[in-house]
């Protein structure tokens, strides 16, 4: 295995965005796919609440719990050695106090996460940002479509649809990147507000139903593998179809083992002939 391999840092994004090079991210809940997805060159690797749905089976991504992102950050970090890897903060971790927003991003960034994600720009959240960074603690921002904000915003509704919505947009990127942000998500906006946003602040813009026009983009490996059984957004493609491919191999292998036919011979261990003799001879009548 290769040993001399550059890591992908927040620096590298900052680089990446100055030279115009697309930054590609992809989430990833376990140690097998993080490694795949690390060896296939991506960039950076997310840790998303979105395992609330993906894994865990939630409806939103408002019912996964610190310990929830300890576990599957844990079990990611372990697979990669490229990618910058990144981990959502989980609803109410970084909400109540800025003393456990950054103890429980500290957890995160000890399990192997290089970055924490947060949601949204409210003062206290800008004050948060700074206060992480002043910490040492890598922060990337997410703004548009904010799913832990689903009860508030009323559904899965495009943002910043508007001239007006699309600077307020703006100035709260702006007010991230100014406490300390070093990357920003974008979620269901307009392209075209996409494009004006990533083009009037310094920070790389990941976006994700935002259009060609950001930074980087970002979707959810179950999403484009074709596995997760839920809607499928209209800003994902589908690269592959995994869901038929397992329940094709499952089903064959349900049916082998009903009829008797699987284990195989190549499948199975025996004693030698002799072993075997002194069993045949001995057996129970």
């Amino acid at each position: 295995m290769t040993t001399n391999i550059k890591k992908v840092t927040a620096r590298t994004f900052k680089k990446m965005k100055d030279n115009n090079e697309k930054i590609t991210m992809l989430t990833a809940y376990d140690f097998s796919t993080a490694k795949y997805i690390d060896e296939c060159g991506v960039d950076s690797i997310l840790i998303g609440d979105s395992l609330g749905m993906t894994i865990l089976g939630y409806d939103t991504t408002i019912n996964v719990t610190i310990e929830d992102m300890l576990t599957f950050t844990k079990a990611v970090a372990k697979g990669v050695n490229r990618a910058l890897v990144i981990a959502d903060l989980p609803f109410l971790s970084y909400h109540v106090s800025k003393e456990q927003t950054t103890i429980n991003a500290g957890k995160l960034i000890q399990a192997g996460a290089n970055a924490v994600k947060l949601e949204g720009a409210s003062d206290f959240i800008l004050e948060e940002v700074k206060h992480l960074t002043e910490c040492g603690i890598n922060v990337a921002g997410h703004l548009g479509f904010t799913p832990q904000y689903i009860n508030t915003i009323g559904g899965y509704f495009v943002q910043g649809k508007s001239y007006e919505n699309t600077l307020k947009l703006l100035e709260a990127a702006k007010k991230l990147e100014a406490a300390g942000a070093f990357c920003l998500i974008l979620e269901m906006v307009p392209e075209e507000s996409a494009k004006y946003i990533s083009e009037n602040i310094s920070i790389p813009t990941i976006g994700i139903g935002a259009g060609k026009y950001c930074d980087g983009q970002v979707l959810v490996i179950d999403d484009i593998l074709g596995k997760y059984p839920g809607n499928v957004p209209k800003f994902v493609k589908q690269y592959a179809n995994i869901k038929d491919i397992i329940k094709t191999a499952v089903t064959n292998y349900n049916d082998e083992v009903k009829k008797n036919v699987f284990p195989y011979k190549e499948n199975t261990f025996n004693l030698t002939d002799e072993e075997r003799e002194k069993l045949d001879s001995n057996s129970v009548k």
